[in-house]
């Protein structure tokens, strides 16, 4: 993976941002050690939608805590997504066209 970021991010923003790697990190030795459950792990389970935390049913293994702030500065800056994981890669590895069709554009 190469990530570049712009002369426009702060210090502050890329050290967030390699926080953020870090702990992805640490998730995925939790699997690969056995620690975690393989199927039902905070990275099977993200993105939790604010929905998700909020309701009264929570059977994860895992802390609502976990889920909703795993980065101390996420109590301040949280983007709340709108819909949790729908199809895991299904759709990255399936795109479909919703255009209109070659014919729409003839005159």
């Amino acid at each position: 993976m190469m990530i570049e970021p712009t002369e426009s991010e702060s210090k502050a923003e890329l050290d967030r941002f390699c926080d953020a790697l870090i702990s992805i990190h640490g998730e995925i030795q939790a699997i690969e050690s056995g620690t975690v459950d393989k199927q039902n792990n905070l990275l099977k389970g993200a993105p939790h939608t604010a929905d998700m935390i909020a309701a009264d049913n929570w059977n994860k293994p895992y802390s609502r805590q976990q889920a909703a702030f795993p980065a101390p500065w996420l109590h301040d800056h949280k983007f709340w997504p709108f819909v949790g994981r729908i199809d895991n890669v299904y759709g990255d590895r399936n795109p479909v066209c919703t255009c209109v069709g070659m014919d729409a554009y003839q005159a």
